[in-house]
């Protein structure tokens, strides 16, 4: 099981990080727009460093921009890793331009991660490219009227024929419940929001057991 936390919120790092359950942290423009960041300026170094700082052994970070400037933008990104210690992964639109600029980005030697899944046939992709990683989109896809589970468990039933296949990292979940469910599908690597963290470590019962114990314990 490997936990992300997805979101470019710095603060959200600080609080949560620290938990130790998360195996590294995800972010994009989205996320980084959410966070008032300007994409095109962020420091990698400096985000990559505090990533480290905070114990993460990854930090994935999405292209943006001009196709042309892909291959310079993931070099860029793959350097501020090795300098801060940390492995960065280029996450990669499954859109044909960038689909096609893949083979030079993977030349440069670093991990990458196909974002922007919202079909099974695209696991195809991800597999010839021999990516580390692969992202559906399954709150989206849920609320595109997409039958996501169906397709998860076909991109699972495509991994398993390879022996080196890519992990399948969940993206876009809207509530633990739906990590229990997809768990059942072998589901096994989510990137998820703080909101969705906070929830996961928040059970009334549990909170109230707590309690009993405490009052118990003062007696």
């Amino acid at each position: 099981m490997k936990l992300y936390l997805d979101t470019a919120e710095t603060d959200a790092w600080d609080d949560l990080m620290p938990t130790g359950l998360f195996y590294g942290i995800t972010t994009n423009p989205l996320l980084a727009a959410r966070a008032g960041l300007s994409y095109p300026k962020i420091d990698w170094h400096s985000l990559a460093g505090k990533a480290r700082g905070h114990g993460a052994q990854e930090l994935h970070a999405q292209l943006f921009g001009p196709v042309e400037g892909y291959v310079d933008w993931a070099g860029a990104l793959y350097e501020a890793g090795r300098a801060e210690g940390i492995e960065t992964v280029v996450k990669i639109p499954l859109i044909e331009a960038a689909i096609r600029k893949t083979a030079e980005i993977k030349s440069l030697g670093g991990r990458i991660l196909m974002t922007a899944c919202y079909d099974a046939k695209q696991m195809f992709v991800a597999q010839s490219l021999s990516a580390q990683y692969i992202a559906p989109y399954f709150g989206r896809m849920t609320e595109a009227g997409i039958d996501a589970k169906a397709h998860l468990s076909a991109m699972k039933d495509i991994q398993s024929s390879d022996e080196d296949g890519c992990q399948i990292m969940v993206a876009s979940l809207r509530a633990p419940e739906q990590m229990v469910e997809l768990a059942g599908l072998g589901m096994d690597v989510f990137t998820i929001a703080p909101g969705i963290a906070q929830a996961l470590m928040s059970e009334a019962r549990s909170h109230a057991a707590y309690a009993e114990f405490e009052a118990a314990a003062r007696k």
